[in-house]
């Protein structure tokens, strides 16, 4: 097969739980996140890959969402395909049903593994480990399901990965009720892209670390505009539980519980806040959300 096309490895996964879906993919192939994930909330997941057919991805979801399982939406897509020796594809509903093609032209390794809420698959890997390895990660990684993808990318490339080498890698994740919580309007909670990189799947892991860092944050705000300060002081106390020296989780926090009426709270968490970043400080001076602190002395002398 020629090289110009997404030869990789890819998970996609679905947590009815959660309500979310996503897919995690790498590839010696200059920005895969562009072609190879779909995801929609609610609906499910899709890797297009191979000699993959983006279009593939929201025509697959389409279907899904009709009511199709995914042994059927894989069909309907490949029926009229001449090429459909040369895809692979790798679907999960948001159920947890699944279902994986991998054409007979495909180059070797080329196979994939489908269960309960996850479909795995690569081709020209180093060997059926890859997709193996991937499965397993994914099952035994605890945390958010951004971390646990880029935990079964990781355990893929240690099983040797793109026999080709490494590029780039993405992480896309939906999740049905997220943009009504964050006020955003917009299911998406995250989409980061590694584009071209000597370690794109260690380049992803850092930038999924800040992604979750921001996550908190943006889940918090979608209180603030409810009046649901006590609410994002609680999400925001449960971020610093995994991120206790963040100074903008602090900052964040310090706003939330003076809106709550909790002035001492805020006091302490705006403290510490500004000592890990004094920069904070010249925004804190005039802060609508430290109103009820004006007349404290403690915040006069901490501003």
């Amino acid at each position: 097969m020629a090289q110009g096309q997404p030869s990789t490895f890819s998970i996609c996964v679905a947590d009815p739980a959660t309500g979310e879906v996503g897919v995690a993919v790498q590839s010696k192939y200059f920005s895969v996140g562009s072609v190879v994930p779909w995801a929609r909330a609610g609906v499910g997941a899709v890797a297009t890959q191979a000699a993959g057919v983006a279009a593939y991805g929201p025509r697959i979801l389409d279907l899904l969402a009709e009511g199709l399982g995914p042994d059927e939406a894989l069909g309907r897509a490949l029926a009229d395909d001449p090429g459909k020796d040369t895809r692979q594809l790798g679907v999960v509903t948001a159920r947890g049903a699944s279902a994986c093609w991998t054409g007979a032209e495909c180059n070797e390794w080329a196979g994939g593994e489908a269960g309960q809420g996850y479909s795995a698959q690569g081709n020209i890997l180093a060997g059926e480990e890859v997709v193996a390895e991937m499965v397993r990660a994914y099952g035994e990684t605890s945390g958010s399901m951004a971390a646990r993808l880029v935990a079964a990318l990781r355990a893929g490339q240690a099983a040797g990965g793109d026999k080709r080498g490494q590029q780039s890698a993405a992480v896309y994740v939906e999740r049905s009720g997220a943009g009504a919580e964050t006020g955003s309007g917009i299911d998406r909670v995250c989409d980061l892209r590694v584009e071209d990189h000597a370690e794109p799947i260690e380049e992803l892991a850092r930038l999924v670390e800040i992604h979750l860092r921001w996550e908190v944050l943006t889940r918090a705000f979608g209180c603030h505009a409810a009046g649901r300060y006590a609410d994002g002081a609680e999400i925001l106390a449960q971020g610093l539980a995994r991120f206790p020296d963040d100074p903008t989780i602090l900052y964040d926090l310090a706003c939330y519980q003076a809106l709550a009426g909790l002035g001492d709270e805020a006091i302490e968490s705006l403290a510490h806040s500004l000592e890990l970043d004094p920069s904070l400080k010249e925004l804190a001076r005039g802060d609508s959300d430290f109103a009820s602190l004006r007349e404290r002395p403690e915040f006069d002398a901490l501003v």
